[in-house]
């Protein structure tokens, strides 16, 4: 209730008052069946379609809140992974000043879809709400004044049956119906001239917010995708520079060491091969065993073997002449000492293990 003395004086508030006794008065009446009530079947229709649209168009703005909250956190993550990407990536890899130029992209991007969805959706809704308020209280003021109506069209009818007639309060309840019916008719006039116009209304409103919705989606899922693809080129062209990398070491490592065995083939004897950092090897060598069994040589072309003697195992110049389970080879220290042939002999093989 108002405060004395805040622009109300004290007979104002005494007229508040009673107003709303009245229409309490009224309301008990009519629904009771003691009293008739202005009804307007079209009316109470739009005023239906009024709320059905208010909380349609409340729900509409509450998701589009709770999206746009979405994207914000998308954005957010997204930043994120850029900056681990960012931290990952090493200053002499392929592609760091693109990655850069990239991550501010694609942060740039975000933020772009966030603001035109912003300025080009949620205010367009914000604004097409922002109506509501003030036809919604003018309904509910249209609804008093038709109770202020009924009751002086009520309080006029009464005093007209009346057995004893007063002229003058006859004539002050006709004046104050008068006065109550047309505040309820232009009220009730303005808004069946509004309501049908902010109903069909709705649908522009649902096609722009939608349309612009998609076509902002459409931008930006496609300026996203050339970044995206741009992205997979780099890292495409990563992973092939880190290959051609190592096919170039493995290339020089192989250069390395056939320049280092061109020059133990160029100082060894002739008919001599070498193998690696053993040294100088002598002509059809193939591996090396280690004898495990002593074996006394029966025959000229026969190697006498002591356990631990080491033995370079030869290819034999003809290797129809090999017999099973025999080896032909040539005692290591012989060969080192040496560094001839004449030593060479065949051997059983199950005499020796290789190595």
């Amino acid at each position: 209730m108002a405060e004395i003395g805040k622009g109300v004086t004290a007979g104002k508030l005494a007229s508040n008052v009673q107003k709303r006794l009245t229409r309490a008065q009224e309301k008990v009446l009519q629904k009771l069946g003691k009293a008739d009530e202005t009804r307007d079947v079209v009316f109470e229709e739009m005023v239906a379609n009024f709320n059905k649209q208010m909380n349609e168009g409340t729900k509409l703005q509450k998701d589009l809140k709770s999206y746009l909250a979405a994207v914000k956190a998308m954005h957010d993550a997204s930043r994120r992974l850029q900056d681990c990407l960012a931290d990952m990536y090493e200053p002499e890899w392929f592609g760091k000043e693109e990655m850069d130029a990239l991550a501010e992209d694609t942060d740039t991007l975000w933020l772009d879809f966030h603001q035109s969805l912003t300025d080009k959706s949620v205010v367009t809704v914000d604004t097409y709400l922002g109506q509501f308020p003030d036809i919604k209280a003018r309904i509910a003021k249209r609804d008093r004044k038709m109770v202020d109506f009924d009751s002086a069209r009520h309080h006029f009818a009464n005093l007209q049956k009346g057995k004893k007639k007063d002229e003058a309060k006859i004539a002050k309840a006709e004046e104050e119906l008068g006065r109550a019916q047309k505040i309820f008719e232009e009220l009730n006039v303005e808004l069946q001239d509004e309501l049908p116009v902010l109903w069909d209304s709705r649908v522009g409103v649902y096609v722009n917010t939608f349309q612009t919705m998609a076509k902002n989606q459409e931008k930006f899922h496609r300026e996203m995708g050339k970044l995206s693809e741009n992205l997979n080129d780099i890292m495409t062209k990563l992973e092939e520079q880190r290959e051609l990398k190592k096919g170039e070491k493995k290339h020089e490592a192989v250069k390395s060491e056939e320049a280092n065995h061109s020059e133990s083939a160029a100082s060894a004897p002739k008919g001599a091969v070498t193998n690696g950092s053993d040294g100088e090897m002598p002509p059809g060598f193939l591996y090396k065993v280690k004898a495990v069994h002593d074996y006394a040589a029966t025959d000229g072309d026969e190697l006498e073997l002591k356990v631990g003697d080491m033995v370079l195992v030869l290819a034999f110049d003809n290797p129809d002449e090999q017999d099973d389970g025999w080896l032909l080879g040539l005692k290591e220290s012989h060969w080192v000492q040496k560094k001839d042939l004449k030593g060479k002999g065949v051997f059983p093989e199950n005499f020796t293990t290789k190595v």
